[in-house]
């Protein structure tokens, strides 16, 4: 399987919580994971950030962020130029995907976790 280096954008230490769930299941699948979250913490040996840091290689960004919260960090995803981003259940973003269409990044309207079931990651 290849490495898809992900950033889980909206990251929480809550177990009950999706991007958890996602984090969890990425490093299960061998994916090299970084997160960002509004609290410091760590998930499966993964460093939840709070600042908008300078990641590298970026494959994909999965969000976990509601629409309203995702304005802060549309500069930011652009600038980590991921290969995609991820809209989870709940982050559809129109005015996000046109964004990023312009910018050459490809979006995906789909759920990380059943992607990562049905091997389509």
């Amino acid at each position: 399987m290849k490495n898809k280096k992900t950033l889980v954008l909206g990251a929480s230490e809550n177990p009950a919580r999706y991007s958890n769930m996602a984090i969890n299941r990425l490093t299960g699948h061998d994916h090299s994971v970084v997160a960002i979250g509004q609290k410091e913490g760590d998930v499966a040996g993964v460093k939840i950030q709070t600042k908008q840091l300078p990641f590298t290689n970026i494959d994909t960004v999965t969000l976990y962020l509601n629409p309203q919260r995702q304005r802060d960090y549309y500069n930011y995803i652009i600038g980590l130029q991921p290969k995609r981003v991820i809209f989870n259940p709940g982050t559809e973003n129109p005015e996000l995907y046109q964004l990023l269409r312009a910018n050459g990044i490809q979006i995906e309207v789909a759920c990380t976790l059943v992607m990562l079931a049905t091997n389509q990651y």
